[in-house]
């Protein structure tokens, strides 16, 4: 069963939650963006406890901190790093080489965003791609007050890369690429090329390029689009990066609405959603924490930490209790079932 965005997507779109709140947010704005400068100042990236790891860093945290530049290649000493080994060059050479590393100064932080049609959708709050366009911004402004670089990888059916850049400059780059590709109306003509059973692979096949080993990377979706190709991509990324998937949820995602029924549509194809019936409520619960559950566990098993921000949520407060929860449990944040 599939949940269609039940408000037509178009560039002017405002909508009123049932609960009387104020007009959404569907479509993230350049000064909002910049303010999330002041709320990133206490949001650290790195509050975790040392991770066992060969990479040495500046960060005294679970991630593996900044990464390794290779300088040279040169010949085997007694006592050097075997796990250093340069087999290509000793192959070649006939005899024993280790490679040397310049440890860099900056760490790349790389967000990978989902902006598919998915995520411009929300029946409370703001929508999702806002609250993930709020999220990357954040990140980015707490990575370069740390004194890393910010990159990304933004999709929506093409793919727009991000190479990771420190200071100001690298934030301000990233924040016009988020209001750009949350606006409705770019995300509409974007959405006629997207593929919605390969899009999230094919994400995680590019993201392997962007980010570099020692990256700390965090991606942002709903991921509606998961398989069995997805944890073999996070595990592979995983073996040199460190990540962190906050799953972007709506409260409609989270327990039925009311009895009734609902006019849907997905800005293409109109449809009738009919919770009227203690069957159709049972399967529709069943659905969404049958997904929820499948989430949990794909990151489980590719040691992913796991958070999931509501589209009613204070992302910088959330955020921040997020990563500042030690590593070893499902890493959901309080008031969600996994």
């Amino acid at each position: 069963m599939k949940i269609p965005n039940p408000f037509r997507k178009t560039a002017d779109l405002e909508y009123t939650s049932r609960s009387g709140d104020s007009p959404g947010v569907v479509h993230a704005s350049i000064d909002e963006l910049v303010r999330c400068r002041l709320q990133a100042r206490d949001l650290r990236l790195d509050s975790r406890q040392p991770a066992r790891s060969a990479i040495t860093g500046a960060h005294a945290s679970r991630f593996r901190g900044r990464g390794m530049d290779y300088l040279e290649s040169r010949a085997y000493q007694p006592g050097d790093d075997i796990r250093c080994m340069d087999w290509r060059v000793t192959a070649r050479s006939g005899h024993a080489h280790v490679k040397l590393y310049q440890e860099e100064r900056e760490r790349p932080v790389v967000v990978m965003i989902d902006l598919g049609p998915g995520m411009f959708f929300a029946t409370r709050g703001v929508f999702k791609s806002v609250i993930a366009a709020r999220a990357a911004a954040l990140i980015g402004w707490a990575a370069v007050q740390n004194g890393d670089r910010i990159g990304a990888l933004l999709f929506n059916g093409g793919h727009h890369e991000i190479r990771p850049q420190g200071g100001q400059r690298g934030v301000l780059r990233l924040i016009r690429e988020l209001v750009k590709s949350t606006a409705p109306d770019t995300a509409v003509s974007g959405h006629k090329s997207y593929n919605e059973n390969g899009h999230l692979n094919d994400a995680l096949v590019r993201l392997r390029r962007v980010a570099r080993p020692g990256s700390l990377v965090f991606i942002l979706s709903d991921f509606y689009a998961i398989n069995e190709d997805s944890r073999r991509h996070l595990q592979a990324l995983r073996q040199h990066n460190d990540i962190v998937a906050c799953q972007i949820v709506d409260a409609l995602e989270m327990e039925p609405p009311a009895a009734g029924r609902y006019a849907i549509s997905d800005g293409v194809h109109n449809g009738l959603l009919d919770t009227r019936s203690s069957e159709r409520r049972t399967a529709y619960a069943e659905y969404f924490a049958n997904h929820h559950r499948s989430v949990s566990e794909l990151m489980r098993q590719s040691a992913v930490q796991l958070q999931r921000l509501a589209t009613t949520d204070d992302v910088a407060a959330s955020l921040r209790l997020g990563l500042a929860r030690p590593h070893g449990g499902d890493g959901l944040l309080p008031g969600f079932a996994a």
